[in-house]
Formats: structure tokens, C-alpha cells, sequence
């Protein structure tokens, strides 16, 4: 699964190298962060029609981690919607929808993993930090939804929540060794096909099964376990991991 990761670009680069025709303020300004853990507001993109024109057009704004359906009855049940497996998303009702019409790209730099060490004692685990080479923005797939608040008004404009989901898949090469989930980080030329909302669900299907975006990884401190901290040094190597034969791509 795909339960922390890091986002901390500055917004108008991100609208640059994604297209972004239109930035929300609220992701302009939302905070870098190091260590963001389910319910954290993240960075999405999307394409929608516009009110005015009807004219898709791409746009980045926030949304809470963790999915929460139209139908719920509470919000609370979008903590345990943190990711999407890719292989059943068409099977449950929560994500069935939101594959059909509402993809979006999770914007990150990088996400975390931890690996069970054998012989290292009960719960002994080393914490990865695994992105794309060079500072490329990992784009994850997701889902998103909106969900109305019944006990506000009509009129009131937070009424809605907007939340998403990130989309994993099984793991393949060495990150297999880390984990045997990873999340869908889609390349570049799979961003415009995945936001269409022209592309049907086979095609959406495929652009899950296809490669996905290379990425490295680095043996972390176990600081990033806790949500109290945040910063830079989180994505630092550790000199002394832990793991006996670190996982290195």
C-alpha cells in the first residue's frame, strides 16, 4: 500500500510541467510537506467541463486523502480509502464510478515504503524513499469524488468535500523486495490519456498494466514513522539502515 508520501514542489512549476490552465488558490498555497499521511489535503489534477463553456479544461486543486463516496453516510469511512487496487477497482462500488469518470493524477516528488527485515525481531522494518531519478514529479493515478454534507446549508460552499484515492498495483523488479504493492506512478505521455475524460475504462485499464514511471530508491531514518515530523532531512539517506542488504535502484 502507499500510506505516506512527499509533496513538496513549488505549485507553478507543477502547473507548468503538468499544463495546468487553471491553479486554485488553495494549491497555490498549500504547504510543502515531507510526510503526508492519510486525511492530509493533497495536491490533484483533473479535467472537467467548465460551467461557463463547457470546455474540459485541466485544472490542479486540493483534496482530502481517502475517498470518500457520494453515498457515505459520514466522511469517516474515507480514512480507510487512502489507495485503489488497480485489479478490482471495476468490482467495488466506491471506485467503480470515480474509474469511469473522475481520474486524477495525486501530485508527489515521492512516496515511502517499509520493508520487514527477517531476523531483525518482531516489527523490525526499514524505511524506503522511492521516487523518480532526477527530481521528476511522480504523478500518481488516482480516483477523486465529492461528497455533499448533509447537516450544512444549501447556500454553504463547504457543504462539499472533495476527496481522493491513490491507485497501487503489485509491485515489480526490485521494489518487490521493499513491498509487494507500489503505487501507479504514470509516465508523462500516459498524464493526457489519463485525465481524459473521453478514455473509456479498457483503455484506463491499460495505461494501469503498462510501465509506469522508473524510480530509485534510498534507505531513510525512521523518523518519517511518526506524523509529528515533517521536513527536508526525512528524505535524507541513512548512513547505517538498518537493512543488512539495502534495496538500491
Amino acid at each position: 500500500m502507499c500510506g505516506r508520501f512527499a509533496s513538496f514542489r513549488d505549485a507553478q512549476d507543477l502547473a507548468d510541467e503538468l499544463a495546468i490552465a487553471e491553479l486554485a488558490e488553495d494549491a497555490r498555497l498549500l504547504e510543502p510537506s515531507w510526510n503526508i499521511a492519510p486525511t492530509d489535503p493533497v495536491r490533484i489534477v483533473v479535467e472537467r467541463p467548465s460551467r461557463d463553456t463547457g470546455a474540459v479544461t485541466r485544472s490542479m486543486r486540493v483534496a482530502r486523502w481517502g475517498l470518500v463516496p457520494s453515498w457515505a453516510k459520514d466522511p469517516g469511512i474515507g480514512a480507510r480509502m487512502i489507495n485503489a487496487r488497480s485489479e478490482s477497482l471495476t468490482d467495488k462500488p466506491a471506485f467503480a464510478r470515480p474509474f469511469a469518470t473522475r481520474r486524477c493524477l495525486v501530485v508527489a516528488n515521492g512516496y515511502y515504503e517499509w520493508r520487514k527485515l527477517a531476523g531483525g525481531g518482531r516489527g523490525a522494518k526499514q524505511a524506503y524513499w522511492i521516487h523518480p531519478a532526477e527530481g521528476r514529479t511522480a504523478a500518481f493515478a488516482g480516483l477523486y469524488e465529492f461528497w455533499r454534507d448533509p447537516a450544512r446549508a444549501g447556500d454553504d460552499p463547504g457543504r462539499w468535500l472533495v476527496t481522493a484515492t491513490v491507485i497501487t498495483r503489485a509491485a515489480a523488479g526490485k521494489l518487490e523486495l521493499i513491498h509487494d504493492r507500489t503505487p501507479a506512478v504514470l509516465p508523462p505521455d500516459a498524464w493526457d490519456p489519463w485525465l481524459d475524460p473521453g478514455t473509456g475504462v479498457q483503455e484506463a485499464g491499460a495505461l494501469l498494466r503498462a510501465p509506469g514511471m522508473p524510480l530509485t530508491t534510498a534507505p531513510v531514518g525512521a523518523a518519517v514513522g511518526s506524523v509529528r515530523n515533517d521536513g527536508p532531512g526525512l528524505i535524507e539517506p541513512d548512513p547505517l539502515p538498518l537493512d543488512p542488504e539495502p534495496v538500491l535502484l
